[in-house]
């Protein structure tokens, strides 16, 4: 079961409130790695002014936009074809069925080497001016709620607040924005084809703005089932990373977006996908019995992180 959590009761509530609240994220967290989230306090109208200028750049001519075309893990446009999530997890897909507009952390450590893979300036379209002031606004949303966030699993594992915290002094994060075209755009898809392929993510957490439609987002339990919507809800899920440091108490979400309907083609869809990191060379070691269930083996955050956006490019 995927559970509703109201983060204002969370930082209002007394010490009952908030144990019940961190048993029922465990819980989620153990069984299906997702959760929705409501008091956020994130604007709609800037979620829906987002929207409304990331589509007057997907609707320009594909010669407007290629001068912007970058591979996955780059600053700007993503488009068709250009990968297939499915591949993380070891699944043979065809090219995902999106478009995207990508950004990511810019603001330099100093460190030569790191700053030139993890922080370079993000791009922006000149056709949409307004994207940047919107987009930039969201952005400071996203890392204050993700830190919260981290915050709540840290007390739902019954560790320190700052337990995840801790490695967000300089953070990675990237920021899609994923069009998904209509039936009408896209052609009929291939076998197997989906807008975004089964996977799981590969990080810490991942926040999620999405849209509700017959070929939306589907999760996997014990089967593939489609993920609860309110409109008024943020959806979150923990991503591999965050698994191994749980030694697998908690399940990385799988998760996949489901083709273009065949008795809905003129159904287009967008979400905005916030990936949010820890530190670059943050140690991510399993923690101990009786919280971790499995003992991994430490890994280097960006080099699993590297590994895994190398292996969903296409081409």
């Amino acid at each position: 079961m995927i559970p509703v959590v109201d983060l204002r009761l969370w930082r209002a509530g007394g010490p009952h409130e908030r144990r019940a609240i961190a048993a029922e994220v465990d819980r989620a967290l153990m069984s299906a790695g997702f959760l929705l989230v409501t008091g956020h306090g994130v604007d709609p109208d800037l979620r829906t002014g987002i929207r409304s200028a990331a589509r007057r750049f997907f609707a320009l001519p594909e010669e407007a936009k290629q001068p912007y075309a970058v591979r996955v893990g780059g600053r700007g446009w993503l488009g068709p074809g250009a990968e297939a999530n499915g591949y993380a997890e070891g699944t043979p897909t065809p090219p995902d069925l999106k478009e995207s507009w990508s950004f990511a952390a810019e603001e330099p450590t100093g460190d030569p080497a790191v700053d030139a893979e993890w922080f370079r300036p993000n791009v922006w379209p000149t056709e949409v001016p307004e994207l940047r002031a919107l987009v930039t606004e969201y952005l400071g949303r996203m890392r204050a709620l993700s830190d919260e966030v981290l915050g709540l699993l840290a007390a739902a594992l019954g560790g320190p607040a700052e337990l995840f915290t801790r490695h967000t002094g300089h953070p990675t994060w990237g920021f899609n924005l994923n069009w998904y075209p209509a039936r009408e755009t896209t052609g009929e898809p291939r076998p197997g084809q989906f807008r975004i392929g089964p996977h799981t993510d590969f990080g810490t957490v991942t926040v999620l703005d999405r849209q509700h439609g017959k070929g939306g987002l589907q999760v996997f339990t014990d089967r593939w089932e489609d993920a609860p919507y309110d409109p008024a809800a943020l959806t979150v899920n923990i991503g591999d990373l965050m698994a191994r440091w749980t030694g697998d108490r908690w399940r990385s979400g799988r998760h996949r977006v489901l083709p273009p309907p065949a008795d809905a083609p003129a159904e287009e869809l967008m979400s905005l996908v916030y990936f949010y990191e820890c530190d670059p060379g943050t140690r991510v070691e399993s923690l101990p019995a009786p919280v971790g269930r499995v003992r991994h083996e430490p890994v280097d955050s960006h080099v699993y992180l590297r590994a895994k956006l190398d292996a969903i490019t296409v081409g």
